[in-house]
């Protein structure tokens, strides 16, 4: 296959996109799909795959099981485009929170087999932070970014509201305790916001309120058998491109307390001179993401198997 496109960027949804039946009609007609899934049940041993593929949704939406199970999605439909299109070679690659673990694997910086049982214990971990404090998460819409960052700053409540994500203009996301983001939303609306909506979400994701699973999560990162690659990862805590391991090992740590700066991400890829993007997994959140951002690089999102006809027309030259 040879394509007008020379720098390609592949992004991985994260956490919220989860749906029961995610990645079916893949593991239906590739091999290669359900061995993903199956492999993922001998790493973790137990059937994730079933919680996959059938829920019920409420199983799925825990924390410890929607990361695990976006994460094996997304390798599996990795895999399948992988096989279908051999020449397809990512410049970069990059993920939204939890994608960014699946991002690391794209890029060949962690197998499979090492990756897995770090999103596992990372899913745990948080999904203990946010039993043991109570708290929320809410999208403030028709703000920039910058002043979503004065308001937590003029709030004042350092231990109570932190600016969680930054995913587009007009759209970023507020997490701390309950009474952080009640006044977070307040002074956002007494700004002009035009929305501010509370998210459906277990706690404080990307907030200090997440230390607890960052502390825990800390010595495993560091024991993971990390390698080396071409492919440089574009990072959420930074927004640019990373190649040291020690940094790539550094960001997924803080990345749990740390700011999601993915419509900055997206502006550091453009000015790499990426030409295409190609989202696989559930959802078509980033896709939207971009199309806000702006730039001229298409995107295209592969979520079903009808979805690679859109990837085949759009890399003829």
């Amino acid at each position: 296959m040879d394509s007008k496109y020379k720098k390609i960027a592949f992004l991985f949804p994260g956490q919220g996109a989860q749906y029961p039946g995610m990645g079916k009609d893949f593991v239906e007609n590739f091999p290669v799909a359900k061995m993903t899934f199956e492999e993922a049940d001998d790493i973790l041993g137990r059937k994730l795959s079933a919680i996959i593929l059938n829920g019920p949704e409420n199983a799925l939406t825990e924390t410890r099981n929607s990361q695990t199970g976006i994460y094996v999605v997304s390798i599996a439909i990795l895999r399948v485009i992988c096989q279908l299109f051999p020449d397809l070679k990512p410049y970069v690659c990059a993920g939204l929170s939890l994608g960014e673990y699946t991002a690391t694997t794209a890029a060949g910086k962690i197998s499979f087999l090492d990756g897995l049982p770090l999103v596992q214990r990372r899913g745990q971990f948080m999904n203990d932070a946010c039993e043991a404090a109570q708290g929320a998460m809410a999208v403030i819409v028709g703000l920039d970014s910058e002043a979503v960052e004065s308001l937590v700053k003029e709030v004042n409540l350092p231990n109570d509201l932190w600016a969680a994500n930054f995913n587009c203009p007009g759209q970023t996301v507020i997490s701390g305790t309950l009474r952080g983001i009640q006044a977070g939303s307040e002074a956002a609306k007494a700004k002009g916001a035009k929305r501010v909506l509370p998210l459906a979400v277990h706690g404080a994701f990307h907030s200090g309120l997440m230390q607890p699973a960052e502390s825990r999560l800390a010595e495993y990162v560091q024991q993971a058998p990390f390698k080396e690659s071409p492919v440089s990862l574009v990072m959420n805590v930074t927004a640019t491109a990373v190649q040291d391991l020690a940094h790539i090992r550094h960001n997924l740590i803080k990345q749990l307390t740390s700011s999601v700066r993915w419509e900055q991400g997206v502006r550091h890829m453009q000015s790499l001179d990426v030409d295409f993007f190609l989202e696989m997994g559930c959802g078509k959140t980033l896709a939207g993401f971009n199309k806000r951002i702006g730039g001229h690089a298409p995107t295209v999102s592969i979520e079903k198997i009808e979805d690679i006809k859109n990837l085949e027309n759009v890399m003829k030259v």
